[in-house]
């Protein structure tokens, strides 16, 4: 035993002799990578992260080049919006100190859309609705001074935010109507849609309290058939589009809505086959080529209007006809480039994918981005 002990140390010896030295590594330095410039077809898509709720994210994606680029903490039920200049990116967030439980605070977050860095936070009060994210429940005007937040208590309110001043400036009392659809012409004002079939404006006063407020007649019959709670503009011209497929156009340029009669986007033989609308953030309007992108399904009945599309149509809003038929890739929100070659970008609900299509004179499928989010319902462009 002691002869193999000898020789067993007898041979480390010489290997620790015979051993080349080994250098010491370099220390490694973090830091945080740069996200490339941004450009037209950045995408965010709102993910409230259903099987963990109080962890939202709002995922930063390169729609041109198809790359994720990284995300934004969202907080309970988080909403986002950019600024009208796109220099800035609004989040209201809730937070509890125990996730779950505790104290509520309710924020405006403000980011750093080229960064994606936290600036400021403007605290307001704790009634923001807690929903799934849609575009009209987190909105700026015109001018970019106002954010208006929708509320839920469940009674329904508008806080009014001053994003110059950095400061809570009213709460605005909404009975009955949901939504925010700021107007495209002045600052201080901003639609709702009312449960009764009406639009409803509101008028603000210089401090963003409220000044007045006014009715347009019943457009639509809410028991019968309902309007989706989307709108696109051209202009402070807003369409609407009803669960079974009739397609309204409120002008908002008065204090007074007016809603022009509406049509549909079926013919007979798409009646026979029960198409309808459907999804969350289910149609997106080119503003140049005044088009619309809309997602369709089979066999609608009452309760599908959510349903993921089978195709997306492609509708001239001139003309009110069909142009072209796109597959649907289970789409549940859709969103369009304001671009000479405008790109459409479809959220597959199924696979949580994009789906990227050519939305100029001839549209045609182009790609897939798969596995960008859990369970994400709205997407919006930079």
């Amino acid at each position: 035993m002691r002869r193999i002990c000898y020789a067993f140390g007898l041979a480390m010896g010489v290997l620790c002799i015979t051993a080349p030295g080994r250098a010491e590594l370099p220390a490694e330095t973090l830091t945080v990578a740069k996200l490339p410039p941004s450009n037209a077809h950045r995408l965010y898509v709102s993910d409230i992260t259903i099987q963990h709720i109080v962890d939202n994210r709002l995922h930063v994606i390169d729609g041109e080049h198809f790359k994720y680029l990284g995300q934004v903490s969202t907080g309970y039920a988080g909403q986002s919006t950019l600024s009208r200049d796109r220099r800035e990116l609004y989040v209201t967030a809730t937070y509890f100190p125990r996730l779950a439980r505790g104290e509520r605070t309710d924020v405006v977050e403000i980011h750093d859309p080229n960064t994606l860095e936290w600036r400021a936070e403007i605290l307001i009060p704790p009634r923001r609705a807690q929903a799934l994210p849609y575009q009209g429940i987190v909105r700026t005007s015109v001018d970019g001074r106002w954010l208006f937040v929708q509320n839920a208590t469940p009674a329904a309110s508008v806080t009014v935010v001053d994003l110059k001043a950095r400061k809570f400036a009213a709460e605005i009392p909404n009975p009955g109507c949901w939504i925010i659809i700021p107007s495209e012409t002045a600052a201080d004002r901003f639609s709702t849609i009312c449960g009764d079939g009406s639009l409803q404006t509101m008028v603000l006063n210089h401090d963003g309290t409220l000044k007045s407020k006014t009715k347009s007649g019943r457009f639509f019959d809410p028991d019968a058939d309902p309007v989706y709670v989307q709108s696109q503009h051209l202009g402070d011209r807003h369409y609407l589009v009803s669960f079974q497929g009739k397609v309204f156009l409120a002008d908002l340029s008065q204090e007074t809505p007016t809603i022009e009669a509406p049509w549909s986007l079926l013919s007979q033989a798409d009646l026979k086959r029960k198409w309808r609308p459907g999804g969350y953030q289910l149609f997106a309007v080119h503003r140049d080529s005044k088009r619309m992108f809309i997602g369709m399904h089979k066999n609608g009945a009452e309760g599908t209007h959510k349903n993921p599309a089978d195709e997306i149509w492609v509708i001239d809003l001139a003309t009110k006809k069909r142009l072209a038929r796109l597959p649907g890739h289970a789409a549940v929100a859709l969103v369009v480039s304001q671009t000479p070659e405008p790109r459409l970008y479809a959220l597959d609900a199924v696979k949580m994918a994009l789906a990227k299509f050519d939305a100029g004179a001839k549209p045609k499928f182009l790609g897939r981005l798969e596995g960008v989010a859990e369970s994400a319902t709205m997407l919006e462009l930079h």
